[in-house]
Formats: C-alpha cells, structure tokens, sequence
C-alpha cells in the first residue's frame, strides 16, 4: 500500500473539534482545582442554608361560590361574565390590600419578636418572653432590630445594634435616625424619646435574660402580605381556592390566613346585610313620627271619652268610622309609597346607591320594580368590588358603569309611571273620603269630635303596626343571612421548610463545584488557538506526523551530541528511523526542513537530525539555505563568514571552498553566509541547483534549513528540488490555522511527499500519557533522566 492510500485512509476522515478523549484526560488532570471548588462551592453552601432565615408554607382552602358571588348576593344576569372571571375576580380581592388591612387591624403584626441564634435570628410569635406596646400617635424607629436585656427584674437595658433605623412620624412622612445610643429602661412603664415612645412588659417572669424585637408600620405589613398570598385552584375547574404564604413563623402565618377567611366572609355578610339595614333604617325614621302621633292621639282620646262620658259610638257611626278608618289607612300607605318614590328619585338623580331601599321591604310588591332595583344593587356591589383593585379605566369598572346607567334609566322611567298611578289613586281615595264625609257631618257633634279622634289613632295604630311589620321581617331577613363562602379548611403549616433546602443547595453545590473546572476546560479547549495535543495534529492533518520531539529545556541545541541518551535524542533516531520507510534501502537522501513561521525549531530540528545521520557513518551536509537570520554557525561555533550566499552569488566557484568542516566526524556544514540584499533571486539563480546535484553526488544525506514557508514566498520553490520535505509544528506555539495552510500544499497545489514534526512536546501537558511520545518505556533509562527528582504526576 503507498503512502499516499494510507495518507487517505488515516487523515481523510471527518471528526468533531472536541475530542472527548483528548479532553476527558484533561479534566482528571485538574483534580486539586476540582477539589478546591467544591470546597469553596460546598462552604457557600453552608454558609447560605446557615445564614438563609428558614421559611414555611402555611395553607388553607376556601370555597367561593360562583354562581353568588362573595359581596354580591343577587342573581345578576344583567353583569353577563363569562364562566370563571367571577372566580379570578374573587382571587384578586383576595390578594388586594383593604382585604390585608382589614386583616392585619385584627393581628398584632406590627411588632415582631426574635430570638437571638447563631447564624440566623429566630421569629417568635406569641410566647414571647417580653410584651412591647406601641403608641402609633407618638414617633417610632422602624425596620431594625431592638435588643433588650435585662439582669434584674424591673428594669432593663435597650441597645441599638443597627447603624441606622427609619422612623415613622405621626403624620405619615418617614425620616432615618444614626447611631443610637443604649439606655436603661423600667420595665411596665412607657418610655419616651424624641425617637419611639414604648412600654416593654417582662412577660418571662425571670431574672435575667435578652430579647430582641422590630417595629413595622402599617403599609408595609399591607404590602407584605397582600403580595406575599399565594392562590392557586385546588383542582381544576373547581370553584375551591388553595391560599397559602410563605413565612418564618408556623403559627404566624396560620393565625394571618385563618383571620384572612374570616375577614372576607364578615366583609360579604357586611354587604348581605346592607340593605336590610338600609330597610330598618328607613323605618326607624318613618316609625319615630307615627309612634309620637300615636301617643298623642290616644291621649286625646282618652281625655274626650272622659270629659264626654261617651265611650261607645252608635250603630251609624261605627258605620262610618270603619268606611273612614280603612280608606285613611289605604291612604296612608299610599302616602307612604310615595314618599318612597320621590326619595328613590332622588337617589337616582345623585346615583347614590348605597342608601337605596328594596321596594319589597316596604310591602310595594311590584315585581318589574323589584327585579330592576336588585339588578342595580348587585352591579353597584360589584362595582364597587371592582374599583378596589382597579381604575375607572378599566373594561369590567367601564362596563359596570354603562350597565348602572341603563338600569337607572329604565328605572326612572317605571318610577314615572308608578308615581302616576301612585297619585292617581290617592286622588280617587281622596274623593271617596270625601264622600263619606258628607254622611259623618249628619251625626251629632259628640259623635262627630269622637270619631275624628278615634280615626286618627286607629290610622296611627295601623300605621305603626304595618311598619313595625315589616321592621321586624328585615330584622329577621338580616339574621338568617350567611355568607355564601365558606371556610372549607383552615390553615396549617407544612412540617417541612420551603427554604433554604440544605439537600438542594449541597447537590448544587456539588454540580457547580465540578462543573466549573469542567467548563473552564471546556472553555479554554475552545478558546485556544495554539497547537496543544500531538492527536490533534495527528488527526487535523492531511499529511503524516513522523515524529514527536520532546521539549528542550536545557542551553544546548546540539542534543544529539551533548545528550545522547536523552528523550530528545531518542526522538530524532526514530525521526530518522521512520524515513527509512519514505525512500529505498541505501537511496542518497535530499530533503529539507521547514515551517509556517520563525520559533517553530525547524533549524533545531535540522541541526539534530543531521547530527543522528552522522553518527550512523553516513556523510552528511547540513545546508543553511535562510540568508535572512543565519543561525547554524552560532551552535557549531563557527564564523559566517563564507556559505550559500557566496556561492551562489559568484564569489566563489567551488563549492567546496563554502563547505566547513565539523568537530563532528562525518558532518560538514554550508552556513547562510553574509546576509545579501537579494536572497530570494539567489536561490533561485541556477547556482542553487548545481550546487544541489553536487552535494548529492558527494554527500549521502543532504539537508536544507530554507526559510519558513509563510514568510518567505521562495521556500516553496525549493520542493521540487528534494526527495521529501517536513514541516514543523511546535507545541503551544504553532497556530492552529497552520495546519490547513499545510493541507493546502497537500489538496489544491498537489504537492506531495510532505510529512509533519510536533517539536517542542512538553510530556507533562500532554493528556496521552506516554503513548508513542513520552518515551516512557525508555525514560529510567536515559542518564539525564535519573538526575531528575522523582515528582507525583497524574
């Protein structure tokens, strides 16, 4: 199989640019910054889950029914929501903070209680061992703590461990005081100051002990925990609602959502009994005239019948009085009615509807009028819900409002016609009063003065009585309300904490303490531009590696003599065994060495490797074709005075005369010369290749050090001449872009009989522990090896 098949079968293969296994060697490399990471990743840990105050979700179920819903009791098929909106309505007012304030003024939040702890304070709540009592009309220090100790039983010391605390001033406006200083305080007596004004009670009953407690006005405690409720269905397309906070104290956050539920349905009953109140009410201000009339009346009538000694009325008379006393009654509720109607007019005219009354509370049983009053009550309701957690702006308040004036529109519109028939049938009672009137002026005048009295008592009496009535049915209507929500479980706290969670933190500590090494690997892998790994090279090139040179860490560029039992040297033998394989047995090798760029040690390279053909007898010439920067004579200890340039530009005839001779048997040297003005146009002149064919007929191995390739345009002019050519790529310092600019020779220019040199290796970086470049089989071998001190290596 040729070269060129193999080049195909190895090279020509399409890979991924990361190398799992190339990388994977890298990551157990950095093992102690892995484990300095996740030292530094699990101390945070702790340190967070330690110094994270731990919080506890407490939570409930409140059952909210959408058909009637809380606050508005009425069937409303005017409103016209969609299936649902009432539910998600329900849940904002909730969450809206006059709910949280109506809550909160029924808790003692506004001071909270904690006990001192190592890492992080703990909330107390309730069994707490002091009482502190806030007088709001008074400046107070808010939002830092306030520690109290005390070692005697009457009296304690209060210190200000915060730098700087807000305080709230008694018109609302807030300022910030620095820098307190601690103070001895009576315990059951108020202390003030021109910055709090308190009383802290010893509840404990001991001797000695500390405290520490913190102030919160109102506005944050509303704003805390309206945002902080959490309202979730319980299950799906079910009407019972999942409530729960987050809070540090268990039994804090059970007594805040227990009263939250019981605050919402006092709230909806409030609004139940709205309007029986409005009922008793109006009432109350009808029955306080008749009940005097009354009074007054049967005074009158008392006094008449003694003064008269008549107590009986006749047969006609008694006629009469009861024809007089039912129309006056009749009259008199029809009266009554419409006084109703003009103060429901009124109402309408002002659209204040709060005050408004149901007409069937009065006994008006006019079923259009009812149900349109109702309608009008229930959208002013949910108006009025509405506008507590949103703007006039808003689609369902704008809508609610054109619903409220459509209503009172049609009602004004009945109200005309109800008030015509209304005063149509006060006129025709009033015109048969009239007429019965003319039969009462018949009687005798006793009788007549004794009926006048007598009707307006009993018209008084059935007034007071029909009012009295219908208080009593609002009164009872009032009683048998109940909210039509209901508490359906109260709250409870989890055992288990929601924050920190130690378990959660450890394990992500974990992850990001390995994670981090690994992704900086990763990172750096990406990142990097420079050649690091011999397979890398091995696998990017479309052209043979035929040999890793180890790195030179020492003064001497002439390994291979100085260091002949050295990793280095042992590269360059097998470099040279390895050309066995290019050429036939015996065949007169030319070849040159080059580079991408200057620093790669292509010079070092051809410096050693002509060092190895000469130790094997072979007659060889190392030829110094860079007249740029000339470098040879500097490591063989010679003057570049003569070489190639004073050959090749005419000076000299004889090649011979160019050549020097070595310390070193079997190797001569033809250095670069005098640095010319035209080396490019020197090699090329035909000098060049004479002279190329008569070292070949006198030497065995002929190498040429040319110029670096991406510097120097020539160099690839010079292929042609030799019988193969390596390129060197050094380790850290060869870019990786070199590599296609290789391949390029190879796959669009044709060039062939090109192979590669990784020079430079350092075998501590490589991840390929020993495999065909460090040598390791070989390393307890080589003198300058056993010098070294032996090191712990991964």
């Amino acid at each position: 199989m040729s070269v060129d098949q193999e080049d195909k079968d190895l090279f020509h293969e399409e890979e991924s640019s990361f190398d799992l296994k190339a990388i994977l060697p890298k990551i157990v490399k950095i093992w102690p910054w892995m484990l300095l990471s996740l030292t530094l990743c699990i101390g945070l840990a702790f340190y967070i889950t330690q110094t994270t105050p731990p919080n506890f979700r407490v939570s409930s179920k409140f059952f909210i029914k959408e058909n009637e819903q809380a606050f508005s009791f009425f069937e409303n098929p005017a409103m016209g929501q969609e299936q649902g909106m009432g539910l998600t309505n329900e849940m904002i007012i909730l969450k809206s903070r006059p709910i949280a304030e109506a809550t909160l003024a029924k808790l003692d939040f506004q001071v909270e209680y904690y006990e001192k702890g190592t890492f992080v304070n703990k909330e107390l709540y309730r069994q707490t061992p002091i009482l502190v009592e806030v007088d709001w009309k008074a400046p107070q220090l808010l939002n830092g703590l306030i520690e109290v100790n005390w070692n005697s039983i009457g009296e304690f010391q209060m210190v200000f461990p915060e730098e700087s605390y807000s305080q709230l001033f008694p018109d609302g406006s807030y300022g910030s005081v620095k820098n307190l200083e601690s103070n001895s305080f009576k315990f059951g007596e108020w202390v003030e100051t021109p910055h709090f004004k308190i009383k802290v009670s010893n509840t404990s009953g001991q001797a000695s002990g500390s405290s520490m407690f913190l102030l919160r006005d109102k506005n944050y405690l509303v704003n805390t925990y309206s945002l902080g409720l959490i309202i979730e269905l319980a299950e799906k397309n079910s009407s019972i609602l999942a409530l729960s906070v987050v809070v540090q104290n268990r039994a804090k956050g059970e007594a805040y959502l227990n009263a939250l539920m019981e605050t919402y349905l006092e709230l909806e009953l409030f609004e139940k009994n709205e309007i029986a109140n409005r009922t008793i009410n109006f009432i109350d201000s009808q029955v306080a005239g008749v009940a005097d009339s009354l009074t007054f009346f049967e005074t009158q009538l008392q006094d008449f019948r003694s003064s008269n000694q008549t107590f009986n009325l006749s047969s006609e008379s008694s006629t009469i009085f009861n024809q007089l006393t039912e129309i006056e009654t009749q009259l008199a509720n029809e009266n009554l009615k419409r006084r109703y109607y003009q103060s429901l007019k009124d109402y309408l005219v002002r659209e204040n509807y709060n005050e408004i009354v149901v007409p069937s509370g009065l006994g008006i049983e006019d079923p259009y009028l009812n149900g349109l009053i109702e309608n009008l009550l229930a959208v002013q309701v949910e108006r009025s819900r509405l506008m507590a957690t949103q703007t006039d702006l808003s689609p369902q308040v704008r809508e609610a409002n054109k619903k409220l004036a459509d209503l009172n529109r049609s009602i004004s519109e009945i109200l005309n016609n109800v008030d015509l028939n209304n005063k149509m049938s006060i006129e025709d009672l009033e015109n048969r009063k009239r007429n019965i009137e003319a039969s009462f002026r018949s009687l005798p005048q006793a009788e007549q003065n004794l009926i006048r009295i007598q009707r307006q008592a009993t018209l008084n009496e059935n007034i007071y009585n029909f009012l009295s009535e219908r208080r009593a049915e609002s009164a009872i209507s009032k009683a048998s309300n109940t909210p039509a929500n209901k508490i359906i479980e109260y709250a409870k706290a989890g055992l288990l904490q929601v924050s920190p969670k130690p378990a959660r933190n450890y394990l992500a500590a974990i992850f990001a303490g390995l994670l981090i090494p690994i992704l900086f690997v990763f990172g750096r892998e990406f990142f990097q531009t420079k050649i690091e790994e011999p397979k890398y090279l091995e696998r990017k090139l479309k052209i043979p590696v035929l040999s890793t040179i180890l790195q030179n860490k020492g003064k001497e560029n002439l390994v291979v003599f100085g260091s002949g039992k050295s990793g280095i040297a042992e590269g360059f033998r097998s470099l040279r065994s390895n050309i066995k394989f290019l050429v036939p047995k015996e065949k007169q090798l030319t070849f040159m060495i080059t580079s991408t760029i200057s620093g790669e040690g292509k010079t070092f390279c051809a410096m050693n490797l002509a060092s190895v053909y000469s130790l094997t007898g072979k007659k060889t010439v190392l030829v110094g074709c860079d007249m740029r920067k000339p470098k040879i004579f500097e490591d063989f200890g010679l003057k570049n005075d003569v070489g190639l340039s004073t050959y090749l530009s005419g000076q000299e005839d004889d090649f011979k005369k160019v050549v020097k001779q070595t310390q070193y048997e079997n190797l001569d040297l033809i250095l670069s010369g005098p640095i010319p003005p035209n080396p490019s146009e020197l090699l090329f002149s035909p000098n060049f290749e004479v002279l190329i064919s008569k070292l070949r007929g006198e030497y065995d191995v002929v190498i040429l050090d040319t110029p670096p390739v991406g510097l120097v345009s020539e160099t690839l002019d010079l292929l042609t001449m030799v019988d193969f050519t390596l390129f060197v790529f050094r380790q850290n310092y060869s870019e990786k872009g070199f590599i296609d600019a290789v391949n390029g020779l190879k796959e669009q220019k044709g060039v062939k009989n090109i192979y590669a040199i990784f020079n430079g290796l350092d075998a501590s970086k490589v991840s390929y522990g020993g495999y065909g470049y460090t040598y390791g089989y070989g390393y307890g071998y080589y003198d300058e090896e056993n010098k070294k001190k032996k090191r712990f290596r991964i």
